[in-house]
């Protein structure tokens, strides 16, 4: 009786010596498991920081989804080489890796990666959907690049790298063939604030559409006053010479100045402030900067605090004293011992001895440092950031205007 009390004790403690000893080696796969899928998560965020620090320029939504034998990738990026850096570094685990992300430009886009604005403005919001923020907008006949499509709206990357989405009915969606014949085709560059394409060049009372400041038409012929002019959909007008200039040679006599850019800049006088807006019918702070340079042939980012990160800083004392006509002066909240700085508003700086700057807030109107002046800004010069030189620096954030469009 005692040899079998002993007996199924010892059986006793043999399982229970099991099921402790199963219990700590899943515990410690689960702790593995844990670390791997932390280890992975950083690899992951170092990848998208290297490659896509700015979600406003490029995506890179991939997860990392991991147990004891594979790894599962997913979401979507444009960034390709991003996606095989991460599966390259993944391999090094020794783990099956599942490849589920899908590459933007996705198969949505069918025929059509390309698409041209055909409205004097194309609102580009940041969702898919007519009630969603105003991210930015494009001008006629900006072209654009597709990179999905969902319904009747499409995701598309701007020539200054912007990605939001537009509403099918603001542009006109190409093939690759289609925009290379659009791109080489003969333009005509508007360059008043506001205007219109008429439908017959002896009855101004039809029109086709409007015009605003740098929007672009093909150049189909002229006739007496007026060009004869076409949309990328393929609609015909007449715009009167006057108002507007054959493209290249506009581009070809072109000579960026902060004389040239003091006149476009304005030109924009009392245009209304509009948040996300990019044109003279209405634009924030950065978007007023990125159409007077336009006009001076340069394309630069979009948002005030991409702004900051081009071109020359020219005023590190934040005393007013380096800066010529041209530069562009920042604004925002100043960075303490617990915060980084915040960058709000952006300026063109005028000089001309009274300390002015132009810039859009409210209204594009002009601001100045002096506080004997009538334009004096105590709010923005409280809370200046420093200034940026764009004009005649090399930057790869600021490039021309293409000679083909």
């Amino acid at each position: 009786m005692f040899v079998k009390r002993n007996l199924k004790m010892s059986h006793a403690l043999k399982h229970t010596s099991f099921l402790l000893a199963l219990i700590c080696f899943l515990s410690l796969a689960s702790c593995i498991e844990k670390g791997n899928s932390e280890e992975l998560s950083g690899i992951n965020e170092r990848i998208k920081m290297e490659y896509a620090p700015d979600k406003r320029v490029a995506i890179y939504d991939v997860k990392i989804v991991s147990d004891r034998n594979s790894i599962r990738i997913t979401g979507e990026t444009d960034q390709n080489e991003a996606l095989n850096r991460l599966k390259e570094e993944l391999k090094s685990y020794g783990l099956k890796i599942h490849d589920e992300v899908s590459l933007l430009p996705d198969e949505s886009i069918g025929t059509h990666p390309y698409a041209v604005v055909n409205n004097s403005v194309a609102n580009i919001r940041s969702f898919p959907k007519h009630s969603a923020e105003l991210a930015t907008q494009a001008i006629l006949g900006t072209g654009l690049k597709v990179l999905k499509i969902d319904g009747d709206f499409y995701l598309v990357q701007t020539p200054d790298r912007y990605i939001s989405w537009v509403d099918h009915g603001g542009v006109q969606l190409m093939t690759q063939e289609d925009f290379e014949n659009w791109s080489t085709a003969p333009k005509l560059v508007y360059l008043k604030s506001f205007g219109h394409v008429y439908a017959s060049k002896d009855d101004e009372i039809q029109k086709v559409g409007d015009l605003v400041l740098g929007a672009l038409l093909r150049l189909t012929g002229e006739d007496g006053d007026f060009f004869e002019v076409a949309y990328p959909d393929g609609r015909v007008g007449y715009v009167r010479r006057e108002e507007a200039e054959i493209y290249l040679k506009w581009l070809d006599e072109l000579n960026p100045s902060p004389e040239r850019l003091e006149l476009y800049a304005r030109s924009l006088m009392g245009a209304p402030y509009l948040w996300g807006g990019t044109s003279s019918k209405g634009m924030d702070c950065s978007g007023f900067t990125k159409t007077a340079f336009r006009m001076n042939g340069l394309i630069i980012p979009r948002d005030a605090s991409q702004q900051i990160m081009a071109g020359k800083d020219i005023d590190p004392d934040l005393s007013f004293e380096s800066l010529s006509k041209g530069d562009l002066m920042f604004f925002g909240k100043k960075a303490s011992d617990s915060t980084r700085q915040r960058v709000t508003h952006v300026a063109i700086w005028l000089g001309n001895n009274r300390g002015e700057f132009i810039h859009s807030s409210g209204r594009v109107k002009i601001g100045s440092i002096n506080p004997k002046s009538p334009y004096y800004d105590e709010f923005n010069v409280n809370r200046y950031l420093g200034s940026r030189r764009y004009l005649g620096e090399s930057d790869p954030q600021i490039a021309p205007l293409p000679f083909r469009n």
